[in-house]
């Protein structure tokens, strides 16, 4: 299993590095470059490329596939599916994946995310969820709050030599073709009575709109000013960095502590409306998320928002339309109706985070999911799995010690066509493979392509297909380029290229099967292909689409080497 896995590393960094800006066709082999970042979000008209191509040495550009003569060929089934959100958390607080330990020097932090997201691409991933702020702090330059003890030690410092780690990572994953969503924790002023607290840290500025509770300060969600404050933090990051989505995990109000009173009674008092208590604190986190998504549509209108909670909504005991669990729950434990955001649409997508095995009792794993498949409303849903559970069964939940437990898991959501991906709890676990999980995914579950699933209500409109396509046959194989698109309706260019090969004269072309895609070229310049792969004795039809940032995939362009 390990050495098959090796190779599959090895041919997915080939088929990468197949992938080159434009140029003319060279004879011998130009140098590797990455692949460029992709674009920020404003961008200019793209200069229009100059034709320096030689002329092809074989056949032939061919119009959309509808003109072309088509023969049947055997189907390919089941295929895997071509969309599917593919992630893993990266959690900083505590250290807990990255960095992975306080104050460690730059080049070290730099190295060990570099590493990271090198792993999460072999394995398939196509997004991360990374932590940016974990406690009224900052894994950003561009904040009022101070830097994060996580990464220098102390809260308040900067990483020396200064860099600003957000725009390093989201320019790393973009540059492997991976999406990034900034993770905020909004309920936590500080992580602990041990933890490093700036002078500048917001306790102090503003200690008014703090709640002390099991040994923390936290934000008393129900002053207005304080929902607004981080809506406003979250605007600060939409506006000034290059993220593709928001996300929140499950802490809103805090957990229950046996023997503590959260006390916002004053804040009752002169907040409620004529609510009871418990349906307030419900209105303050409801009324956050709207102010939050109000706030992201205002800076950046295609940028996601999506949250993670606790994974049961209520139980079918405390509400006929609960699940049949028996476990916390977020409506009442957490004050979150989680329900009324998907079913009115306040959110782009949920992840629950299911975090039993099949065998758990209180909670089995497919009756929460079979539950949410049902609830998902209006938004997309992902599942959030407890990769940090696995191979750690017990008497409790058993489950987790099985071998097939997790790829049970996963087969189980392919076969609901709502679930539409899958997020993963935490990085360090899938880089530790426990049971050989990150082996599962590399050459099982996530061996083939998948483009993150579309949002029709953020960017419904495709990119315009590559101008222009052209093969060539080198000493290297064959080479397909072509120029980038002209702009969509809605100014969007190509953010990378689908490169897909057929075989025969005239094969049926199935764009909706990942396995016939063999490449991925990130960036709207890389309009270059090199396959190298290539069989001289077949005949091939290769097929080449846009896609834009939010995974619009374009008509298709066809090129047949005789």
């Amino acid at each position: 299993m390990r050495s098959f896995a090796y190779v599959c590393l090895v041919l997915t960094a080939f088929l990468v590095n197949s992938c080159r800006q434009a140029k003319p066709v060279a004879t011998k082999k130009p140098l590797s470059k990455p692949a460029p970042s992709r674009p920020v979000a404003v961008k200019p008209a793209p200069p229009k490329p100059k034709n320096t191509e030689p002329k092809p040495t074989t056949a032939v550009v061919v119009a959309p596939v509808d003109t072309l003569e088509t023969e049947e060929v055997a189907d390919l089934s089941p295929a895997p599916p071509k969309r599917e959100f593919r992630a893993a958390w990266i959690a900083t607080v505590d250290n807990i994946d990255w960095p992975t330990k306080k104050g460690l020097p730059v080049p070290d932090q730099q190295r060990e995310f570099v590493s990271m997201l090198d792993q999460q691409q072999q394995m398939g991933l196509n997004a991360v969820v990374v932590q940016v702020r974990s406690a009224a702090d900052a894994f950003y330059a561009k904040s009022s709050e101070p830097w994060s003890e996580w990464l220098t030690g102390q809260q308040g410092l900067a990483p020396e030599p200064f860099y600003d780690p957000l725009e390093f990572m989201i320019e790393q994953a973009h540059q492997r073709g991976m999406e990034f969503h900034a993770w905020f924790n909004l309920d936590r002023a500080t992580f602990s009575k041990a933890a490093s607290v700036a002078p500048t840290n917001i306790i102090y500025r503003k200690p008014e709109w703090i709640l002390d509770y099991g040994g923390r300060k936290l934000f008393n969600l129900g002053i207005p000013d304080v929902r607004s404050y981080i809506a406003g933090i979250v605007a600060n990051v939409v506006r000034e960095y290059d993220v593709d989505g928001i996300h929140f995990d499950d802490y809103f109000y805090p957990y229950a502590i046996a023997g503590q009173v959260l006390a916002d009674d004053v804040t009752y008092q002169a907040n409620f409306n004529g609510m009871k208590k418990n349906d307030w604190r419900r209105d303050n986190v409801t009324k956050l998320v709207v102010e939050i998504r109000d706030s992201i549509r205002a800076n950046k209108p295609w940028v996601k928002f999506g949250i993670s909670p606790f994974g049961i909504w209520k139980n079918q005991r405390n509400d006929p339309d609960g699940s049949a669990t028996d476990g916390g729950q977020a409506f009442y434990d957490l004050y979150a109706d989680t329900r009324k955001w998907v079913r009115d649409g306040l959110i782009d997508y949920i992840v629950p985070q299911v975090y039993w095995s099949s065998e758990f009792g209180r909670v089995p794993y497919k009756t929460l999911v079979e539950w949410w498949t049902r609830n998902s409303g209006k938004c997309h849903l992902y599942i959030g799995h407890g990769a940090y559970r696995v191979g750690r069964g017990s008497e409790r939940d058993p489950g987790w010690g099985r071998l097939t437990e997790f790829p049970d898991q996963m087969r189980y959501n392919r076969q609901q066509p709502v679930v539409q991906g899958s997020v993963f709890f935490s990085a360090k676990s899938l880089r530790d493979n426990p049971l050989g999980i990150r082996d599962s995914l590399q050459t099982n579950f996530y061996r083939h392509t998948a483009l993150v699933p579309t949002m029709p209500w953020l960017d419904s409109i495709p990119p315009l297909p590559p101008r222009d396509l052209k093969v060539a046959t080198t000493p290297e194989g064959v080479e397909l380029f072509w120029q980038q698109p002209a702009e969509a309706l809605d100014g969007d260019g190509a953010n990378s290229y689908l490169i897909y090969r057929f075989e025969g004269r005239r094969p049926h072309l199935r764009l909706d099967d990942p396995r016939f895609i063999i490449a991925k070229c990130i960036g709207e310049s890389t309009t270059r292909y090199v396959d190298k792969t290539a069989d001289s004795k077949k005949k091939y039809v290769y097929v080449v689409t846009a896609v834009d940032r939010l995974n619009n995939e374009s008509r298709e362009v066809v090129v047949k080497v005789q």
